[in-house]
Formats: C-alpha cells, structure tokens, sequence
C-alpha cells in the first residue's frame, strides 16, 4: 500500500510564498511520473504541475507557469512544489499523486493513489 503525506500547507498573503512537501512511502518512488492537483470549494480537482521520473521534464498549468516549480528528492522519496508569488485564487487543497497509470499527467484518471491533502489560503 502506497501511502502519500503533503505539508507545508497554511496561510499566506498574496504575494507570499509556501513550499509544500509529499512524503512517499514506497521504494519504488524514483519510478513514476508524480504530480501537484488542487482543488478549491466547490470546483473540480485540476491539474497543476508534474515531473519525470528522473526531474528532468516538467509540465505545468498556465495558472502557475512562472510562478510555481515542481521537484523531487528521489534519494528522500520526496516530492516538492515551490510557490511564489500566490494569489488569491490558489487558494485551494492541495495534493499529491503518483501517475501509475495512463500516459497524461494532465489527466486526474490517469493517477491512481493521493495523499489526504494540504489547505493553502491566500489573504488578499
């Protein structure tokens, strides 16, 4: 059983940053493609970064490109999502997912285990 936890997670204002971490459990951590999903009160879960499984490719969604970056420490099992620059409508849970299927990390089908979520809110 793979088990995913996000930190970092908390109140800031506009213009702040956070840095959020998702701690894997399993070994096999350095073999999938793994990916950021938020989702705020009342919308749907979307996209909002992911990674290769070396770091070396990275995809993001037009609402954060230039603002956030994804990484990974695979010796740490440990996923990362740097966010700058936050806005009030990143506010959101945040997650992370392991792609164990599919070939689209765009896609919310093609993950198929998360975390519980970490809460950012962004004060205007």
């Amino acid at each position: 059983q793979v088990q995913l936890v996000e930190s970092g997670g908390g109140l800031v204002q506009a213009g702040g940053s956070l840095r959020l971490s998702c701690a894997a459990s399993e070994r096999t951590f350095s073999s999938y493609y793994m990916g950021w999903f938020r989702q705020a009160p009342g919308k749907e879960r979307e996209f909002v970064a992911a990674i290769s499984m070396s770091g070396g490719t990275t995809g993001y969604a037009d609402s954060v490109k230039g603002r956030f970056t994804i990484s990974r420490d695979n010796a740490k099992n440990t996923l990362y999502l740097q966010m700058d620059s936050l806005k009030s409508e990143d506010t959101a849970v945040y997650y992370c997912g392991r792609r164990g299927r599919g070939i689209d990390w765009r896609k919310l089908e093609h993950y198929d285990y998360w975390g519980q979520g970490t809460q950012v809110t962004v004060s205007s």
